[in-house]
């Protein structure tokens, strides 16, 4: 039996997966969101350069946000895969394009995805006013 504040919010714009898993879990106020990456609407990857890869997975993670009422301006804290640690400092300019100050907290991990993929994250948000 699902308890009455969890819910798993989706529409036809969020990308679902063929993986046993959830785009994202909303528990009252709190969204968590499943790790997004490179991927088409199917969930199979697109293969790009860091920064194409990390957009695409920015522009999901956006996607998911918003069919559970939030956007990226609420997400609290990001958990961030990478699997170069050289794209380091391209990702940190890239990330400060997607969020500003007072950042969300947040976890880099490198050198931990397979070489099908570049980038991935994942995160907490919180929905957004009246949503």
């Amino acid at each position: 039996m699902k308890h009455p504040l969890v819910s798993y919010p989706q529409d036809t714009s969020t990308p679902t997966s063929h993986l046993p898993f959830s785009p994202c879990v909303k528990v009252g106020d709190l969204i968590f969101v499943s790790g997004q990456a490179s991927v088409d609407d199917k969930g199979f990857i697109i293969s790009d350069t860091f920064e194409g890869e990390f957009r695409r997975s920015m522009e999901n993670l956006r996607r998911v946000l918003e069919s559970a009422g939030s956007d990226l301006a609420h997400v609290v804290q990001t958990r961030n895969y990478l699997r170069d640690a050289g794209d380091l400092v391209l990702f940190n300019q890239l990330y400060a394009e997607y969020f500003s100050a007072p950042f969300p907290a947040r976890t880099t991990i490198t050198h931990c995805l397979p070489a099908s993929l570049w980038f991935e994250i994942e995160a907490v948000a919180v929905a957004s006013h009246g949503a």
